[in-house]
């Protein structure tokens, strides 16, 4: 079984790699979603990460299809205890933003959909500076006096309005944001660490980052614009981002690394950031069991200082 891992003071614990649930409804119907999710738990694993917007950017959704789902799967498997549901608010058309108006609307819509009693980890999807944090945290803390939360978070947070957040929780003498979300990967580094990684560190915070592979490019699937050019709106991003001098000297090291362990460049990718300080559980998603099983091997991987230091190294920017 993974060892958990603290989100932040939280008290609660994750298991080293989240499931994303923004394929929920999207690239995975109810029945796959439902053998993914049996796959994640009964493999030891416990957070599952999804908001009320997922996935409404498909044709046809509305939105909170993926929270409706996981509740579903909830009251058919009978194993809530096992989970850890994360969940966000602010940046649903339906439910914009962090008024406490929104928030105490939105929360009772995800717990319906969720079918569940308590949400584990409620987080802020996005900032919203039209609304003083005092009264953002202040909606969150009554929330979790009324049982309905039990911990609060905060997504694509800038290093400043965090700080300033966790100081308004201190001034005024409510909950803090113990976790954040932010992107972060092997590529994608300079914004996570510059600012907001000595942050998290100093105040203790859980890290849960997305886009832990980079939009698939860190698995070693995109080599060049034609391997890209089968997956449109993602075989874009990776062409315009990622397919790069530099792209291609972390896929190297990702394979030198990867054949050394008998693993696969995703493995090698999410053990880096396992392994990572302040990470508490970076966010994978998957379309088959099969995928699931390959991606969650990652958290038995060890690397040795060598390999971080070859990672290291491929990854730095001139």
């Amino acid at each position: 079984m993974p060892q958990p891992r603290p989100l932040g003071r939280s008290g609660l614990h994750a298991s080293p790699i989240a499931f994303g649930g923004n394929v929920f409804g999207w690239s995975a119907d109810e029945k796959t979603s439902f053998a993914l999710l049996d796959a994640f738990v009964d493999a030891g694993f416990n957070l599952v990460d999804t908001a009320d917007v997922y996935p409404a950017w498909v044709p046809g959704n509305r939105g909170g299809e993926s929270e409706t789902i996981i509740g579903r799967w909830l009251r058919h498997s009978g194993k809530r205890d096992k989970l850890l549901i994360a969940t966000k608010v602010a940046k649903w058309a339906e439910r914009p933003g962090l008024s406490a108006d929104n928030i105490n609307a939105a929360v009772e819509d995800s717990l319906r959909r969720l079918q569940t009693d308590v949400i584990d980890l409620y987080q802020a999807h996005e900032d919203d500076e039209s609304v003083p944090m005092e009264e953002t945290l202040g909606a969150f803390a009554r929330l979790i006096a009324q049982g309905k939360v039990r911990a609060i978070g905060a997504s694509n947070f800038s290093a400043t309005r965090l700080r300033d957040a966790l100081q308004v929780s201190a001034d005024y003498h409510l909950p803090r944001y113990e976790t954040l979300q932010p992107e972060y990967n092997l590529y994608d580094r300079r914004g996570y660490e510059a600012e907001l990684e000595p942050l998290v560190r100093e105040q203790a915070l859980g890290v849960i980052s997305y886009y832990s592979l980079a939009s698939g490019f860190l698995s070693g699937k995109y080599r060049t614009a034609g391997d890209a050019s089968h997956s449109s709106a993602r075989g874009a991003k990776v062409v315009a981002h990622y397919l790069n001098a530099r792209g291609l000297r972390i896929l190297g090291a990702l394979d030198d690394i990867a054949a050394s362990h008998k693993a696969t460049p995703a493995q090698v990718a999410l053990a880096w950031l396992i392994a990572r300080p302040g990470i508490s559980a970076p966010i994978v998603s998957a379309t088959s069991v099969a995928q699931l099983q390959e991606i969650l091997a990652a958290a038995r991987l060890q690397l040795g200082s060598g390999d971080i230091a070859q990672l290291d190294a491929a990854s730095a920017e001139s």
